[in-house]
């Protein structure tokens, strides 16, 4: 189950069954899930944990210090959860003490070949971040949003729920849930109704969503304006309140 070659400090936790590829290394603080499948020459330091059934695939860095020249060897976290597939060259780094020393990541994510996530990003389930995405530090990738390849996310960024991201683009701002956004400059590109309807989202929501974006793209409405309309239309729809409280708590302006 652990290769010859591999170097695991002895004060590192694996669960029993879990496996360790040829040259790889697993630091003092690591902590490490059933059913895990380490590839050879990965490297796990620092106090990182990831929960169980994860396939880490050759090559990739995990745990490493962040880069940020304020670091100073602070004590900050990593955490991973569950069924998270990492492949070749992906890197993930640890918090910092300016936010709350951790980096954070659901379960159940795709995160392709050469993928980034810096410091104090948080991200949540079933996202996919396709070859060469990178997320800058202190971002908010939630649940179900799709990264096209080399998407270049900017620090302290919020991506909604079932957003999705073109090939190349760079996301300055936030993006609003559901969103679709590309091109260069990247400017939104309507909704993500075919993610939400593989997901089971019910086509009213679809509607009420495609009607939100109207308000927020196509009516020359002050962004203040088109929310207040919006949370006037959500009713029971979980979706589209979803997506007020969204809007409500932007920090860097959306994308629009």
């Amino acid at each position: 189950m652990i290769h010859s070659t591999a170097i695991i400090d002895p004060r590192a936790e694996l669960a029993d069954d879990v496996q360790v590829g040829a040259y790889s290394i697993i630091g003092a603080n690591v902590k490490i899930g059933a059913g895990t499948v380490i590839g050879p020459h990965v490297v796990i330091k620092g106090h990182t944990s990831l929960g169980e059934n994860n396939h880490i695939y050759q090559f990739c860095s995990i745990g490493e210090d962040p880069q940020d020249k304020k670091y100073a060897n602070e004590l900050t976290r990593l955490e991973i959860g569950d069924r998270n597939m990492i492949r070749e060259y992906t890197s993930m780094h640890r918090g910092t003490k300016q936010d709350n020393n951790l980096t954070k990541i659901g379960h159940d994510n795709l995160f392709m070949a050469y993928t980034h996530v810096a410091h104090d990003c948080i991200i949540g389930n079933h996202v996919i971040m396709a070859n060469g995405a990178s997320l800058a530090g202190h971002v908010r990738l939630n649940s179900h949003a799709i990264l096209g390849g080399f998407t270049l996310v900017h620090q302290f960024t919020q991506i909604g729920q079932y957003s999705f991201s073109a090939m190349g683009s760079a996301v300055t701002q936030d993006i609003p849930p559901f969103v679709m956004v590309g091109g260069r400059p990247t400017r939104p590109h309507g909704i993500n109704s075919v993610g939400m309807e593989r997901n089971g989202i019910a086509a009213e929501d679809i509607r009420l969503i495609r009607k939100a974006y109207k308000m927020i793209y196509k009516m020359n409405l002050r962004l203040e304006d088109a929310i207040d309309q919006m949370e006037d239309l959500a009713g029971d729809s979980k979706e589209l309140s979803d997506m007020v409280n969204f809007l409500r708590n932007v920090t860097r302006g959306i994308l629009r």
